[in-house]
């Protein structure tokens, strides 16, 4: 259970949360920036395993790509409402 949760807040605090975060927020459109972040979760979880599939994990790489998801959708609804204001 703490290596799930480890994994979790990893991933919010690092590469696919914050860059999917980012990136989210440069679209107005939340498919755009779920799928950026999405993307980041892949490349960074490869990055981090050598570009290797068999270094993976496929719940690190599950949780990897939701995270990014989410961090994506976020930054595109924050960009939304800035935009509105």
């Amino acid at each position: 259970m703490l290596e799930l949760l480890g994994t979790i807040g990893g991933n919010i605090i690092g590469l696919p949360g914050i860059l999917g975060v980012a990136l989210g927020m440069m679209t107005r459109r939340l498919w755009l920036g779920a799928m950026m972040g999405g993307l980041i979760g892949i490349v960074g979880t490869l990055l981090f395993a050598h570009w290797d599939f068999a270094n993976v994990a496929t719940t690190e790489l599950l949780i990897a790509i939701v995270v990014g998801l989410c961090a994506g959708t976020l930054g595109s609804a924050i960009r939304i409402k800035g935009a509105t204001v």
